[in-house]
């Protein structure tokens, strides 16, 4: 079924061949439009990535066929790109220490959350094929297929998801952990499917044995190359500890070389930059690991164009009725398997409840291994149920990748993990003044300590010294409560050592004017960049009307940032 849109366009969108001004031209379209679906969803509370790949699929194959397919093909690499720097950055959460903790439950969930939906899909779908065709072996043929296919997980939208909302805790460790090693189960169904299905119903599968070989080479072939890369990289790192800039350009120049190595010899190249980046988290000083900050600095443009590159190649005019019943027969059986199968594997290693009732929400994407292995399935098979399986596969993975992304912020939200993946930085970007506590007080209190009266005596502002934790005191008017003065620590020095003469001063005696002030909603870069263009070290904190509220001090700042972030670690700690 043809797309009656495509006619309405302008023939100077109906690019067939990129030259580098069209090829410019498509990447700012992708780019933008992209990055404008992102943000919109973002704003409706739903996971970027989704707006990412429907504006692909509005402007793709299903939509106003802006991008056609043999520009989508010529655009392959962004996509090859995007996979191995998702690659890279999952690899750098598999930390041995974490495998070694989680090690039987990985194993647990990834083995029942792959083969339950095989047997649920295969089953179901053979009898919905049966059904319909009155032919068995047609019928056992797609069943054994799709099981096979349904068990991989995509986890360029789920890690997206995890980045997106700063999850962490035991859920996002497993899913991690899961997504990493998925698709090699996939792989293995696959075989020994196809090598069921090909005396059935003929093809030119090759034989399971030399199947087997092949992915045998595959795996350790690709760890093989992504560890030998992360040894080199590790090595230069060494060397350029602290300069950022070139340890990015080794860093990314070293993952592409290790996906075109990939590429040549016919290896996963997702499994090597998985592979690449487990080497660089557990076997380089900690000074080197910051690559991954680093990198994933870079990547949110490349995330834009692969997910927008998905959407696109999305064509649901092709679904015939039969192939959609089939497609929704797959969902299902797929979520219920996935449901079931991740819960029992939970359940029966004792993992924290947060995983046992929510991995299923994490686990329902499916793109780019789904989608190759039907590709494999379209080329094995292709005079008999070939072309439907690649359908199936291309109509599913229009309504997973949409669907899947929203659960995975469901499950994380309900385990309480969003959030929690944060820096000392990330916690000052988004801190107003008013967030700054000190103790269970906020530095923003007309109560304050903090603040006195002008015409308060030197030996009582002396004596509250003694006694609390600020430094620095902010003056008010004791006429109408406005601000009129700052008295910092060295002005309190200098009376001390005066003597008793200090007792008949007043705060106006000592006070200077302040040169600078700063309001409760101001944000705590904001106020840093005061610190330091000043040279000072507190900041008298007022209202609109210019009345004295309490006085930020930097070291105030630092012990609450640095308290926060003990807050986190200890919320995950009592998590797992």
């Amino acid at each position: 079924m043809e797309n009656p849109l495509a006619e309405l366009l302008p023939q100077f969108f109906h690019f067939t061949k990129i030259q580098t001004t069209q090829l410019v031209l498509l990447l700012g379209i992708i780019i933008f439009v992209g990055a404008f679906g992102g943000w919109l969803f973002q704003k409706l509370k739903i996971p970027q990535v989704v707006g990412y790949i429907v504006m692909g699929i509005i402007i793709g194959s299903s939509g106003l066929h802006i991008l056609e397919p043999t520009v989508i093909a010529a655009l392959d690499p962004i996509s090859t790109v995007a996979l191995s720097l998702i690659g890279f950055l999952v690899g750098g959460e598999l930390k041995i220490k974490v495998i070694k903790k989680y090690g039987k439950q990985f194993v647990s969930i990834l083995l029942f959350e792959s083969i339950t939906p095989a047997i649920i899909v295969g089953s179901a779908v053979t009898l919905v094929v049966y059904l319909f065709t009155k032919n068995f072996v047609q019928a056992i043929s797609i069943g054994l297929l799709l099981g096979a296919i349904c068990s991989a997980t995509a986890p360029a939208a789920t890690t997206d998801v995890l980045a997106e909302y700063r999850t962490r805790g035991p859920l996002t460790t497993t899913v991690f952990g899961i997504v990493a090693m998925d698709d090699a189960v996939a792989l293995i169904l696959y075989t020994i499917a196809s090598t069921i299905v090909t005396p059935l119903i003929g093809g030119n599968a090759p034989s399971f044995g030399v199947q087997l070989l092949s992915i045998f080479k595959d795996i350790f072939g690709s760890i093989f190359v992504g560890c030998a890369f992360g040894f080199i990289l590790s090595l230069i790192c060494r060397k350029i500890v602290n300069e950022e800039e070139r340890k990015l350009s080794f860093s990314l120049g070293a993952l592409f070389l290790c996906t075109g190595v990939c590429s040549l010899l016919n290896l996963d190249n997702i499994l090597a930059a998985m592979s690449l980046g487990f080497f660089i988290v557990n076997f380089t000083s900690a000074k080197t690991k910051s690559i991954f900050t680093l990198v994933g600095k870079y990547t949110p443009p490349i995330y834009v164009l692969f997910f927008v590159l998905v959407g696109a190649k999305l064509n649901v005019w092709i679904i015939t009725p039969f192939l959609g019943v089939i497609a929704i027969i797959y969902v299902l059986g797929r979520t219920f398997g996935k449901t079931i199968g991740s819960m029992f594997g939970a359940w029966i290693t004792k993992a924290p409840v947060t995983v046992q009732k929510y991995i299923p929400f994490c686990l329902l994407s499916q793109a780019g291994v789904a989608i190759g292995l039907s590709i494999a399935a379209g080329n094995d098979f292709s005079d008999s149920v070939g072309p439907q399986i690649l359908l199936i596969i291309t109509a599913t993975t229009f309504i997973v990748q949409l669907i899947g992304p929203i659960f995975v912020k469901i499950g994380v939200t309900k385990a309480g993990e969003c959030g929690l993946n944060v820096t000392v930085d990330d916690i000052r970007k988004t801190s107003a003044v008013k967030d700054v506590t000190w103790g269970n007080k906020s530095v923003c209190d007309k109560n304050s300590v903090a603040i006195v009266a002008d015409t308060d005596r030197i030996s009582t502002i002396l004596n509250s010294f003694s006694k609390n934790q600020n430094l620095n005191y902010v003056v008010k008017s004791a006429e109408d409560g406005q601000l009129v003065g700052i008295i910092i620590l060295e002005h309190l020095k200098k009376v001390m050592q005066i003597g008793d003469f200090a007792e008949t001063m007043l705060a106006m005696d000592v006070m200077d004017n302040p040169s600078v002030c700063c309001k409760p909603n101001m944000l705590l870069p904001d106020a840093y960049e005061l610190f330091d263009q000043n040279d000072i070290d507190c900041i008298p904190i007022v209202d609109e009307n210019n009345q004295a509220l309490g006085i930020l001090e930097k070291t105030a700042v630092d012990h609450y940032l640095h308290t926060k972030i003990i807050e986190l670690n200890r919320k995950v700690e009592n998590m797992e």
